[in-house]
C-alpha cells in the first residue's frame, strides 16, 4: 500500500462516521486496520502473481528451511475452543457468547465435526423479527423472507449460517488473514483433516501476527539496516516509531541519507518516513 492509498484508505474510515467523536484508542486502531488492509493487500497481489501448485499435496509440504519461520494459524489460534452442540437453545447460546465474551461460536456434532457457526447476528436477527410491532409489507417480507425463516429456527443447527468457513492449523497466518478479510469473519474455526474442531483464530491475531509491532520495527531499523549495512556506530542515529510512523535523527553523510530513506521505507509495516537527518 503506498503512502497516498494509505492516507487516502484514513480519510475514507474517518468520513464512515461522521459527527463521531474519536476515543483516545480510536486513532490506533484505525491505524492498525490500515496497516492489516495494507498487508492483506500484499498477500493477495502475491497470490495473484503465483503459479497454480500442480500437486494436490503442496500446500502440505513442510517450509525449506530458513532464518525466517512461516508463521501458521496453530502458532496464533487459541485452544481450546468455545463450541455449542446443535441442539442448544436460543436463550442458552445468548448466554454462551456472553460468557464467552465473543461474538461467534461454532456449531459441532457429536464427534466434533464442524457444522456451522451461529453468531451475534443471527441471534439479533431472530430477536428483531419477533419483537417487530407491525407486520411487513409485501416489499419487506419478499426482502426478508431469508431472514424470517432462519429467525423461525429455536436452536443452534436452525439458526446457524453454514457452511461454515474453517481453516487448517497448518494454514499460513497470511492465507487465513486473506480468507478472514474475503469473508469479512472475525474469527474461525479451525479443524483437523477429519473436520473435527482443534481450535478458533481471531483477526485480532492474525493481525498481531501480520503486523509487527513499533518496537520490532525499530529494532529492525538499528540492527540491520543501521548497524549491519550501513555500519554505523549505535546512537549515530536516533529511530522512534509510532505506529508504523519512523522518524530519523542525527546526522549521515549526505550520499547515505537518500539511500537509508529508502531502505527505511521498504520495510513491511512501515507507513511513512519522517527524515530528521543533517548532513555531515
Amino acid at each position: 500500500m503506498s503512502e497516498h492509498e494509505y492516507h487516502s484508505a484514513g480519510e475514507e474510515a474517518r468520513r464512515s462516521v461522521p459527527g463521531k467523536a474519536w476515543s483516545p484508542e480510536e486513532p490506533q486502531r484505525q491505524d492498525m486496520l490500515l496497516r492489516y488492509l495494507g498487508a492483506v493487500a500484499d498477500i493477495s497481489a502475491a497470490r495473484a502473481k503465483e503459479p497454480e501448485p500442480t500437486h494436490p499435496m503442496a500446500e502440505a509440504v513442510p517450509d525449506e528451511p530458513g532464518p525466517t519461520p512461516v508463521l501458521r494459524v496453530r502458532d496464533v489460534m487459541d485452544v481450546p475452543a468455545v463450541s455449542v452442540p446443535g441442539d442448544l437453545p436460543f436463550t442458552d447460546l445468548a448466554r454462551t457468547l456472553a460468557r464467552a465474551h465473543v461474538g461467534a461460536v461454532p456449531v459441532v456434532d457429536t464427534k466434533d465435526h464442524v457444522i456451522g457457526v451461529v453468531s451475534e447476528s443471527d441471534l439479533l436477527a431472530k430477536a428483531a423479527v419477533e419483537a417487530r410491532e407491525h407486520p411487513p409489507g409485501p416489499i419487506d417480507r419478499l426482502r426478508e423472507r431469508g431472514l424470517r425463516e432462519k429467525a423461525q429456527g429455536r436452536m443452534a443447527a436452525t439458526l446457524m449460517t453454514t457452511p461454515a468457513t474453517t481453516v487448517r492449523p497448518g494454514t499460513t497466518v497470511a492465507d487465513a488473514a486473506l480468507t478472514a478479510a474475503l469473508g469479512r469473519h472475525k474469527q474461525m474455526p479451525v479443524t483437523d483433516w477429519q473436520g473435527r474442531l482443534v481450535g478458533v483464530v481471531r483477526r485480532a491475531a492474525l493481525l498481531s501476527a501480520l503486523v509487527r509491532n513499533d518496537e520490532l520495527i525499530r529494532e529492525e531499523i538499528a540492527d540491520r539496516i543501521l548497524t549491519r549495512e550501513f555500519h554505523l556506530p549505535r546512537g549515530s542515529v536516533e529511530v522512534t516509531v509510532r505506529n508504523g510512523v519512523v522518524d530519523l535523527t542525527g546526522r549521515l553523510d549526505r550520499e547515505s541519507i537518500p539511500q537509508l530513506l529508502a531502505e527505511v521505507r521498504d520495510i513491511g509495516d512501515v507507513t511513512d518516513v519522517r527524515d530528521h537527518l543533517s548532513a555531515a
